[in-house]
């Protein structure tokens, strides 16, 4: 199973929430394949055929599930992404579907987006790769919502949220695999759900055609703590065989009120506590608000300032390094993965040796030459971590379900390019080592903790497992280890002058 990776906050409480679609989009009744036709402006230039092979393929796909819907409500995008508008999606289809009784999937409406992969493959929206390549960000998203007793149209505020998540894609680059977990901190409806998170798994009807369709489910933030702690996939599974959660289907039910763990408290939870002891967690790293400090060296020395303060001008990370960090929060979700790493050294693994069974921060599909800038590692001697509260809950879930197993964890930050990557004794590629456990690439850090350590932290964190705001800041400090984590209010990262 791949590991996985939190996405910030991108709900109305979040990073990515700012921008509104009902601005820019409008309700309109949908075309059929057979009347899609280019813009006056790219026929003209020759630059689109008659049917964008990107269009054909979903529509074909949609066609084949909803052969009596070839015309199905839309919402579209006013001024399209590749014209200056705000929207990366140009449409969500919307289906009325049937379900399927056999199997006790209730009916419920079928939302399917547009222009995530590569719609029209001439470079407007994304580079072209050619047949062999990736169709843009290699996925389209599609949600299943439960149809409401006397519904005569599906809800348009689904279309709103599945822009929202296209934006963070755009704008961040990550992308979204099967197991991924969003945070949104609000109900995804703006109603007084509970459902206020998502989980991220394949659709269960569409067949992959240019590109896999990954399907959205609404859950609780009990069961998205739960896949945080463990993963995804197994509380998806666990969702599936509760028709109320989502049955075989997954269908997004916004006036649930209970979840798997209420349905059947002993069963569900057994099963959550079994999957972290044996398997750990597999989210490998989160875009987080964190910073971290040198205590080693006063922060006005200019020349090598080894301090990423809040409120002064972070220094960059290189090319390389921001790549390197990436490939644990986009490349490691590929399905059947695991999250890596790029190598540190430009030395290839002898194929002989046996495979370690520790985790590795290297990753065989990068085969990059080491730039000058990475040969110098900056050891520190004592260092101050900085985490808002919502990463400082996750410090727990990397120590137990992530360096106890012998894996690696990385807070990667949204306000700037600060990276904190925890790796346990023994993981391979790592710059941190037992003898120079604080060690940097400019404003990356990364922390070697061993297994004592590990245990007494996790001790001197319990308390982080309340999400109490009235408590900040916290202060831990392990004097001598020459080590201090603070755990601070929002406003703080957010406001980082005042």
């Amino acid at each position: 199973m791949s590991d996985s990776v939190l996405h910030p906050s991108l709900g109305p409480g979040g990073h990515w929430g700012a921008s509104r679609m009902c601005r820019v989009t409008r309700f309109i009744r949908g075309r059929g394949m057979d009347e899609v036709r280019p813009t006056s402006g790219a026929q003209a230039h020759g630059l689109v055929p008659l049917f964008p092979p990107g269009l054909q393929a979903i529509y074909g796909e949609c066609r084949r599930l909803y052969p009596e819907q070839a015309n199905p409500l839309q919402v579209t995008a006013i001024v399209k992404y590749w014209l200056g508008g705000p929207d990366p999606l140009d449409y969500i289809s919307m289906y009325r579907n049937v379900g399927c009784p056999a199997q006790d999937v209730q009916e419920h409406w079928h939302y399917v987006s547009f222009g995530l992969s590569d719609l029209y493959g001439d470079n407007r929206v994304h580079e072209f790769t050619g047949p062999d390549g990736p169709s843009g960000f290699g996925f389209e998203l599609t949600f299943r919502l439960k149809r409401e007793v006397g519904e005569t149209a599906p809800p348009t505020w689904p279309a709103e949220l599945m822009q929202g998540l296209a934006r963070y894609v755009f704008q961040s680059e990550n992308t979204f695999c099967s197991g991924d977990h969003v945070s949104w901190h609000s109900p995804l409806d703006n109603s007084e759900s509970r459902i206020q998170h998502m989980l991220l798994t394949e659709d269960p009807q569409m067949q992959p055609v240019q590109t896999p369709f990954g399907t959205i489910v609404g859950v609780c933030t009990e069961e998205l703590q739960a896949a945080q702690q463990w993963n995804g996939q197994g509380i998806l599974e666990l969702m599936r065989g509760v028709r109320v959660a989502g049955g075989p289907w997954l269908i997004t039910d916004m006036r649930r009120g209970e979840t798997i763990f209420e349905i059947d408290p002993q069963l569900q939870q057994e099963r959550v506590d079994q999957g972290i002891e044996t398997e750990g967690s597999n989210l490998s790293g989160v875009s987080a608000k964190c910073v971290w400090d040198d205590l080693s060296r006063p922060p006005e020395d200019e020349e090598d300032s080894r301090s990423i303060c809040i409120g002064s001008q972070p220094r960059r990370l290189s090319d390389k390094d921001t790549e390197q960090i990436r490939e644990t929060l986009r490349k490691g979700l590929e399905f059947n993965s695991k999250a890596a790493l790029p190598p540190i050294n430009s030395q290839k693994q002898s194929h002989e040796r046996p495979q370690s069974r520790k985790d590795s921060l290297e990753s065989e599909s990068s085969a990059a030459i080491v730039p000058h800038e990475l040969v110098r590692t900056r050891q520190l001697e004592s260092v101050h971590l900085k985490f808002n509260q919502e990463s400082g809950t996750l410090l727990p879930l990397c120590l137990r379900g992530r360096l106890l197993h012998g894996r690696h964890f990385t807070y990667k930050s949204i306000n700037g390019d600060t990276a904190i990557t925890f790796v346990s004794t023994g993981v391979e590629g790592a710059f941190a080592t037992e003898e120079h456990p604080y060690a940097a690439h400019g404003p990356w850090l990364q922390i070697l903790l061993t297994e004592e350590f590990v245990e007494q932290m996790l001790g001197d964190l319990q308390e982080l497992n309340t999400r109490d705001e009235t408590k900040l800041p916290k202060e831990y400090s392990w004097p001598e280890k020459k080590l201090k984590i603070s755990v601070l209010p929002d406003s703080v990262f957010d406001n980082p002058l005042q």
